[in-house]
């Protein structure tokens, strides 16, 4: 077994990338079901729903599953952002139907917080990732004091160390090509620009790290993850390679452009939520950024854009839809999640072990 496998007790050391809004607990469950890590991503979740989707996983897996969590602040209110925000969504909304002022204000994403670590810890999951930092300190003592193993992502060798030295048990190198949300938090925004690609972030933060560090960003086959393994990660995280699998909840939108033949175009954004997130270049991003200053603070740009998804989204469209997705989707295929880790995996299979 290898060392993130022995850390995470996990046949393979394989992570499915926790991704809202593409997927459930079936994904997960087939996951670790196959001898990786799969992930539940809870931040878009209500303790009623968490509930729901955690029992699928007891009830589902004897296995080490993952579920993760956002550690944003959130922001005050601000109304004269949201307000030209809305002014500068209005005409596109008004090819819809959709009145600006109707549409209700909407926090899209909660940050992790006591309400949800009471629903957790009646299930004492073995491992809980973290996006965006790590939660306060007595939120994460509830955590690690019921045996978690904790994991975070760090976009810099500061991050790692930070995290390293704030109680995460590994570290998530995430690389710029990564798809869906950036988990910088000791810079701003607006230093996305100088964040790395993987293979020149891995080496630097498995050389100042204690802690298993996990490479995250254009992982989609074993040769990605045998060269990640060759600069000394101890596992990887992989979440585009996912997206056409089945158990995944992509919408149809979603799964055409991932299939639309030609290379994906993948760009930072944040006009869909606020904040940098690596998407499929759409519409919205041309016609709004990709990076847009009006936008408002994460996760406050989401209320006004939904309307306007789920409106394209009816007619087939997605010029409004936030298709995260990493700068390598070649290796995205519609086969089950099974096979996908398994394939992944054989960068740490031993030469005559059968998939």
């Amino acid at each position: 077994m290898s060392v993130l496998g022995d850390l995470l007790g996990i046949e393979w050391p394989v992570i499915q990338a926790p991704m809202a809004g593409v997927q459930g607990s079936a994904l997960a469950l087939a996951v670790s079901n196959a001898g990786g890590l799969g992930s539940l991503p809870c931040a878009m979740l209500t303790p009623e729903a968490l509930l729901k989707e955690l029992l699928a996983l007891r009830n589902g897996t004897e296995r080490p599953y993952n579920v993760n969590f956002f550690c944003h602040r959130m922001p005050p209110p601000d109304a004269a952002r949201e307000a030209a925000w809305r002014a500068l969504l209005s005409p596109h909304l008004a090819a819809y139907g959709i009145d600006a002022a109707a549409i209700a204000s909407g926090p899209g994403r909660m940050p992790f917080d006591d309400t949800l670590a009471d629903v957790l810890e009646a299930f004492k999951p073995p491992v809980v990732s973290f996006h965006f930092g790590l939660p306060e300190p007595a939120l994460l003592a509830r955590v690690k004091g019921w045996g978690a193993k904790v994991l975070s992502s760090a976009t810099s060798v500061d991050e790692g160390l930070w995290l390293q030295a704030h109680g995460a048990d590994a570290v998530i190198a995430q690389g710029l090509e990564a798809g869906g949300h950036r988990g910088h938090f000791l810079s701003g925004d607006l230093e996305v620009g100088t964040h790395s690609g993987l293979f020149a972030l891995l080496p630097q933060m498995v050389q100042a790290l204690r802690v298993p560090v996990i490479a995250a960003g254009g992982v989609t086959d074993a040769r990605a993850a045998a060269a990640a393994r060759a600069l000394g990660a101890a596992g990887v995280q992989a979440g585009t390679a996912y997206l056409l699998c089945p158990e995944a909840t992509t919408s149809a939108v979603h799964r055409a452009a991932l299939q639309s033949g030609a290379a994906v175009s993948t760009a930072l954004t944040n006009v869909f939520t606020g904040r940098p997130a690596r998407s499929i270049v759409n519409t919205a991003m041309r016609e709004l950024g990709p990076m847009n200053p009006q936008a408002p603070a994460f996760p406050g740009a989401t209320a006004a854009m939904a309307p306007l998804r789920a409106a394209a989204e009816a007619l087939g469209r997605s010029d409004w839809s936030p298709l995260w997705a990493g700068q390598n989707a070649s290796g995205c295929r519609a086969v089950p999640a099974a096979q996908i880790t398994r394939d992944i995996a054989a960068a740490w299979r031993p030469q005559g072990i059968p998939r």
